[in-house]
């Protein structure tokens, strides 16, 4: 199987001396294609470290980090914003829409960024909103849509590339419990499609419904394969 993320020995420091913040120490992790992973921890256990190094967005102190089979580490910031363009989706607890735009025109945005001409931009934004149920509001703005369907709106951008990773970070921390349960049935629907899925989350009832939890604490990761349904007695143990 081929391995889309591989840490070996990736460590993080902030600070030096008496200022020393270890985020992450001496971390190895695997995740396969077509995996679908909870990252979770305590606060300060380093699972937003893991996400920013895993999104490209800070770079290792130590250690190697493979994308795709690409060492991102030795990569420059070009590089970098490139790789995170078109092999990485990304979706945000805020959304981060653009309220100027429709829906459609926030799909169409990565792809303005990868040169693509503009009737493949429509073609391939419409399909991606079909795909998160919202064929009928590709016309309208953020302020027109719920916070579910805004939501939506996001993972369509972040899937619109194509990318090899689909990254999400708190997803559903600004959702109420129905919209949060449509919201991951979405993911689910996309990781059965094929499509890698990483969520950093601090809430169990979303993780258990991924496919395998990575528990870190200290900057360092405890279980690195453990079952959702294991989740409620580890957790209390780790905290």
């Amino acid at each position: 199987m081929k391995t889309i993320i591989r840490f070996d020995h990736v460590s993080k420091v902030y600070g030096s001396e008496n200022t020393e913040v270890r985020a992450l120490s001496d971390v190895n992790l695997t995740v396969e294609a077509g995996e679908y992973c909870a990252i979770m921890g305590p606060s300060g256990s380093g699972k937003s470290t893991a996400m920013n190094v895993i999104g490209c967005l800070d770079r290792p102190t130590s250690g190697s980090y493979y994308l795709d089979g690409v060492d991102v580490a030795q990569l420059n910031d070009q590089e970098l914003a490139h790789i995170r363009n078109r092999k990485i989706g990304f979706v945000f607890q805020q959304f981060h829409l653009l309220p100027q735009l429709s829906a459609m025109e926030n799909v169409m945005l990565p792809m303005v960024y990868a040169g693509i001409p503009l009737p493949q931009r429509q073609q391939r934004a419409t399909e991606a909103l079909t795909r998160v149920g919202l064929a009928n509001r590709l016309n309208n703005r953020p302020n027109q849509l719920s916070g579910g369907q805004q939501q939506r709106v996001a993972i369509a951008r972040a899937i619109v590339n194509q990318p090899v990773l689909l990254l999400a970070d708190e997803p559903t921390g600004a959702l109420d419990s129905h919209t949060t349960q449509e919201v991951m049935a979405i993911f689910a629907e996309l990781n059965a499609s094929g499509i890698t899925v990483v969520m950093v989350t601090h809430e169990s009832e979303v993780a258990r419904l991924t496919r395998r939890v990575v528990w870190f604490r200290d900057g360092q990761v405890i279980h690195p394969n453990l079952s959702p349904t294991n989740l409620a007695q580890v957790t209390v143990a780790a905290v």
